[in-house]
């Protein structure tokens, strides 16, 4: 599934394409959301924003569309008339007079009242957002120190969308290798430093994320791998993410990988040692 950066660029390319122009065309593939095709034509689109792995398509009407990509949504952005050569189903098109942003494959989508977004049943659910909300150092050292979190494992805790929104799996394992943190550890293991350093990579290893479009190595390390032959994207993105097998570029120990809470979790047992 796409994470908090992937989804934050996927909205950047259709806040391009879509704003502040005013739509030709809306058209929903679900019947149920029909009706409001005839109240988005004709209509401003004001921004496209993000809620963790939620777009938020807002109108100069104060309707709103959310779309989450779930596991196979893809947007595609098409000039005029065009449409992209997929396999794919559209579930969503917005048109207007240069550009159509074409919504593939994504089964959540609904229209919502701009007032009444607090209320959705997704969204009420989700904490900061670190791309769109800016949650500082303090803020989630806060979080991991409160009653509701401190006793959960880090390694389910940084999936847990309630605690940080847009954090996914190949960021959890990056961010605990960098903050040399073991995934089984809780929050209340952890002294003032540890979360202190812990909230620092989060913000850090997403906002990278963000700007380069997924490498999460720093920049550093990314041109020693290249001149070492690792030209390839995928060969000098992660340190630890699909990596079980191969040696940790920071230490030299072999990266493991072990099943929690369902998905696959790397880490390095040199720089995240087991207490």
């Amino acid at each position: 599934m796409p994470e908090g950066p992937e989804i934050r660029l996927a909205a950047d390319e259709v806040a391009n394409a879509l704003v502040p122009r005013r739509t030709t065309r809306v058209e929903f593939a679900f019947p149920q959301l029909h009706r409001f095709e005839s109240q988005l034509q004709g209509r401003c689109v004001t921004e496209v924003a993000t809620r963790g792995k939620a777009i938020l398509t807002h109108f100069d009407n104060d309707l709103v569309i959310y779309s989450h990509n779930q596991l196979y949504g893809r947007w595609y952005i098409a000039k005029k008339g065009l449409y992209p050569d997929t396999g794919r189903q559209l579930r969503l098109a917005i048109h207007n007079d240069h550009y159509s942003a074409l919504l593939y494959s994504a089964s959540a989508i609904e229209v919502w009242q701009k007032s009444e977004l607090k209320r959705h049943p997704f969204l009420a659910r989700l904490g900061p957002d670190l791309l769109s909300e800016g949650a500082d150092v303090e803020t989630i050292v806060e979080r991991l120190d409160s009653t509701r979190f401190r006793q959960r494992q880090l390694a389910g805790l940084l999936l847990d969308q309630g605690f940080l929104a847009g954090l996914g799996n190949y960021l959890r394992a990056e961010i605990l290798t960098r903050a040399g943190l073991h995934p089984s550890l809780k929050p209340a293991h952890c002294d003032a430093q540890q979360l202190h350093k812990l909230a620092r990579e989060i913000i850090g290893l997403t906002q990278r994320a963000y700007r380069t479009r997924g490498i999460i190595n720093p920049p550093q390390l990314v041109a020693r791998l290249k001149q070492e032959g690792l030209i390839e994207r995928e060969q000098h993105r992660f340190n630890s993410y699909g990596r079980a097998g191969e040696s940790c570029h920071f230490c030299g120990t072999v990266i493991e990988c072990s099943n929690a809470g369902g998905r696959k979790m790397y880490f390095c047992p040199g720089c995240q040692p087991a207490r």
